[in-house]
């Protein structure tokens, strides 16, 4: 039997994906292909080939996206309603989107946001639009706004992806957090998602979190100095040490490297203890 690592201590997974993603012509390639090699079709296989086998507590699910097909992260929405409803160790988010293409999908998300075991939901502007009011039109507003209104009136947390360059730049974000950001939680996801991202997110995250918007964060795919950079300076202002939660983003990374980037932190052990699994336990619940 080929050994397999486990964590050691108590671990949650703050943002992970499930269910099966189709081979695709990325960047027009001239073949399908499919770059994270494996991904977790429904329930069993999430738990089997990652909850049980790394040894987590709890973790968060999120449908798994990437390809160019809008109705795609929407269809897997009942998926994660299924897991949570299987398994008290797992909290869910649910797909939205601003398009205006998107309406009748994202409203009919919005209805089931209300479910047993729903904590989140969570869209992307990989597949079209900016989260930066500056750019809606009233459709998209409207649309937005049900969103913000739905997290608020639910206490859910607004994950967003974000990564360097393009619409998901950390840039477009600034205005619609300083808009929205006090009335809910929004969770930046990979923040800022590489170098430029980590610089100018850093003493911006920490800002916002000292003037009372309600900000969280995770550091997958985050580049080597930025996760160190943001947990020494958590500590050295003595703020935001409950806002950075452990994530994965499996099968999108890879487990034991975004693990690694808080465990071997020259930080203290109370806050990376708060990190892996302390922090979620505050904004999740512990059950």
């Amino acid at each position: 039997m080929a050994y397999v690592e486990r964590v050691k201590g108590q671990v949650i997974d703050a943002h992970s994906h499930i269910g099966e993603l189709a081979a695709w012509k990325f960047y027009n390639l001239a073949e399908p292909v499919k770059p994270t090699v494996y991904d977790f079709a429904g329930y069993d296989a999430y738990v089997k080939g990652h909850l049980d086998l790394r040894g987590l507590e709890r973790a968060l699910v999120l449908p798994n996206y990437g390809i160019p097909v809008q109705e795609q992260p929407f269809s897997l929405n009942d998926l994660v309603l299924d897991a949570v409803g299987r398994d008290d160790r797992l909290k869910g988010g649910l797909w939205v989107s601003f398009l205006p293409a998107n309406r009748e999908m994202t409203m009919g998300t919005l209805e089931k946001v209300g479910e047993p075991g729903i904590v989140a939901i969570k869209t992307t502007f990989l597949l079209g639009g900016n989260p930066n009011p500056e750019t809606w039109d009233a459709e998209t507003r409207e649309i937005a706004e049900a969103c913000f209104n739905a997290a608020e009136a639910h206490d859910l947390v607004f994950h967003f992806h974000t990564s360097a360059g393009g619409s998901s730049d950390i840039n477009n974000f600034v205005p619609m957090i300083e808009e929205f950001g006090k009335r809910v939680k929004i969770y930046i996801v990979h923040f800022g998602g590489g170098v430029s991202g980590h610089i100018k997110l850093v003493p911006q995250f920490l800002d916002w979190v000292e003037q009372g918007y309600k900000v969280y964060a995770d550091t997958t795919w985050a580049i080597g100095f930025g996760p160190r950079w943001l947990l020494t300076e958590i500590e050295r202002r003595g703020v935001g040490q409950d806002r950075v939660l452990f994530a994965s983003d499996e099968p999108w990374s890879d487990f034991w490297g975004e693990y690694y980037k808080i465990a071997a932190a020259n930080v203290s052990q109370e806050l990376k203890e708060r990190v892996l699994h302390g922090n979620f336990e505050k904004l999740y619940g512990t059950a």
